[in-house]
Formats: C-alpha cells, sequence, structure tokens
C-alpha cells in the first residue's frame, strides 16, 4: 500500500478524521479525538505508527521485519510498519483495524455512541 491508500482506508473508518498537529507535516489519524495512526512520509522509508496488543507486539517484530517498535511512539504499545512494499496489503489493513479499534474501546461510552452517532 502506498500513503494514500493508507490515508484512504484510515479516513474510511467511523468517525476517523485527520490532521496535521506537528510543525513538519505528519498526517494524524483520530477517532474520538485519540490517535490511531501516524503517517511518516518524508523518510527514505515511508512508515506508519499503528498501536496494537502489547502481547502480541513482540510476536509480530519477530515474524515481520517491516514491524518495529513505535519511532517515537510508546515501544510497549505501538509500531512503525515500513509501506516499501514488502507488507501484504490485507496485513496493513488488519494493522490499522486493530489500532482503530483499540482506540475506539479505549473511548468512553459517551464519546463511543457521539462517533456513532454521527455517522
Amino acid at each position: 500500500m502506498n500513503i494514500e491508500d493508507i490515508e484512504k482506508y484510515c479516513l474510511s473508518k467511523l468517525g476517523a478524521e485527520k490532521g496535521m498537529p506537528f510543525k513538519v507535516p505528519v498526517p494524524v489519524y483520530k477517532v474520538g479525538g485519540k490517535i490511531f495512526g501516524l503517517a511518516n512520509i518524508h523518510e527514505n522509508r515511508p512508515s506508519i505508527n499503528l498501536k496494537n496488543y502489547k502481547e502480541e507486539n513482540l510476536i509480530l517484530r519477530e515474524m515481520f521485519q517491516e514491524v518495529i517498535p513505535g519511532y517515537h511512539m510508546n515501544k510497549v504499545h505501538w509500531n512503525t510498519i515500513y509501506l516499501d512494499g514488502k507488507l501484504d496489503d490485507n496485513i496493513i489493513k488488519k494493522f490499522i483495524d486493530v489500532s482503530y479499534d483499540i482506540v475506539f474501546n479505549s473511548l468512553t461510552k459517551n464519546k463511543q455512541k457521539e462517533v456513532l452517532r454521527d455517522r
């Protein structure tokens, strides 16, 4: 997946929004005001930071050399996934789905209802 496909998929998630809160243009994808993805498009190797279950992160990092501890993020909960064409698109989509679900489920019940109401 290229960065345009990543963005399109992230924004297809219910209640997802894109922002650029940093001095450098780093697309940030949020649901309910919480980040579920950050794209790094300025390095030689584009990547996206996504949240995942801490129990699975070590396994994923061993399985895929394109998955490393989250750059500038909590390394227990976040991974950086390189988007240089070596990972299957469906795997990347699954990583995005998991990150979105973790963040959505961490929202308060009222915030979840607000996101669902705005669809």
